[in-house]
């Protein structure tokens, strides 16, 4: 028997490979003799460095940077043994870093995601993994850009401060100081949503709530981004605002686009690629995936679809384990999910759900094995 176990992480819980290890642990204690092959994954959001490094080897590096609103954070990325460099952009410039009262997307800044990048680059990176999800900032990029050399000028010819408000002001950005060496490094952007960098689908109106920002403040975060996409067409002489996924983290997906000549890529695809996914489900039994929350949202990007789409050109079925369902979650079997449990054994808190949640993993999956032996016609 062959098992591969693909799960992502459950948010403010469990990291990836934590995740797989309970799983592997439930389902062991009833097959002791079970072959079980743990792949964390990640969507390209918090958690894809974990789950790359523990997929494919490498080192995680800590890095002291700004985050997001200038004072100092502990960031980390990951480097492979390829020469790849695996950043998140959370880690440095996420919002898990403002405190609920001081969140304000018109001041917040990339700049530590770029100071990120150069350390990759003063390492000696060939590749850059550019992990996009849980932002803080809605500056474009312009920050991400300014660690690595840009000038972002008014009218005057004054340098503009952080953030995403004060690119209503921008007149020219000043390309001279920019790393050469990012013209010869190839970045792919892993990302899972395709929003543009403006109006009702884009970065300020549908992500700048979460970060602070008011009715009043999204259109006016919207129109600096617009004036941002303004100026950099003029001076490209190209218009990158309306390629699906520009507006991700604040629009630092523009920056990466316009100026780093980025490839777009599915987080999940490019995170199963990398980690072999589709060789280790070649040959098994069954697999088991899961993430914090399964519904209708986990169609659009979300890792266990991706997981199940990799299975299913196997003929591999796939059962997924998640903190909770919500609504809609019934619509994941029409991307080849056979089955979906919750781990809550009744009525509990989400903090009670967090805190327990290794020893809850371990317990369905035990009941999934028992569950899988009796379908196969054993018993004992």
């Amino acid at each position: 028997m062959k098992i591969v176990i693909a799960p992502d992480s459950f948010k403010e819980s469990l990291s990836a490979p934590d995740v797989a290890q309970a799983i592997a642990r439930g389902w062991l204690a009833v097959y002791p003799q079970a072959e079980v092959v743990l792949c964390p994954m990640a969507d390209g959001g918090e958690g894809t460095v974990d789950a790359l490094l523990a997929a494919t080897g490498g080192a995680r590096r800590e890095l002291s940077v700004k985050g997001p609103l200038g004072t100092p954070v502990q960031a980390h990325w990951g480097w492979l043994v390829d020469g790849t460099a695996v950043i998140e952009m959370a880690a440095a410039s996420g919002l898990h870093w403002v405190p609920s009262a001081q969140r304000d997307a018109r001041v917040t800044c990339s700049y530590g995601t770029g100071e990120l990048i150069r350390a990759a680059l003063d390492a000696g990176a060939t590749r850059i993994i550019l992990g996009l999800g849980g932002s803080a900032t809605n500056d474009g990029g312009s920050g991400l850009l300014r660690a690595l050399g840009a000038r972002f000028l008014d009218a005057g010819g004054s340098e503009l401060r952080a953030g995403g408000a004060a690119l209503a002001s921008l007149q020219r950005v000043d390309l001279g100081g920019l790393d050469k060496r990012l013209q010869d490094v190839p970045v792919d952007v892993a990302a899972d949503v395709d929003n543009p960098l403006c109006g009702p689908k884009g970065a300020s109106a549908v992500f700048g709530p979460q970060k602070g920002a008011s009715p009043a403040q999204v259109e006016e975060l919207d129109a600096a981004l617009a004036r941002l996409a303004e100026v950099v067409g003029a001076a490209l002489g190209e218009d990158f605002s309306t390629f699906p996924g520009v507006g991700a983290a604040g629009g630092l997906g523009f920056a990466a686009k316009a100026f780093l000549g980025a490839r777009f890529r599915p987080g999940i695809e490019l995170v199963a690629e990398l980690s072999g996914l589709a060789d280790a489900v070649h040959g098994a039994d069954l697999v088991i995936t899961g993430e914090g929350r399964l519904d209708a949202q986990s169609l659009h990007g979300k890792t266990p679809v991706g997981v199940a789409r990799v299975a299913q050109a196997q003929g591999v079925p796939v059962i997924a384990l998640a903190g909770s369902l919500g609504e809609g979650y019934q619509q994941v079997r029409e991307a080849g999910i056979e089955a979906c449990f919750s781990l809550a054994p009744g009525p509990i808190t989400l903090e009670h759900a967090c805190a327990n949640a290794g020893q809850e993993l371990e317990a369905r999956a035990a009941d999934l094995a028992r569950f899988w032996r009796l379908a196969q016609g054993t018993r004992g």
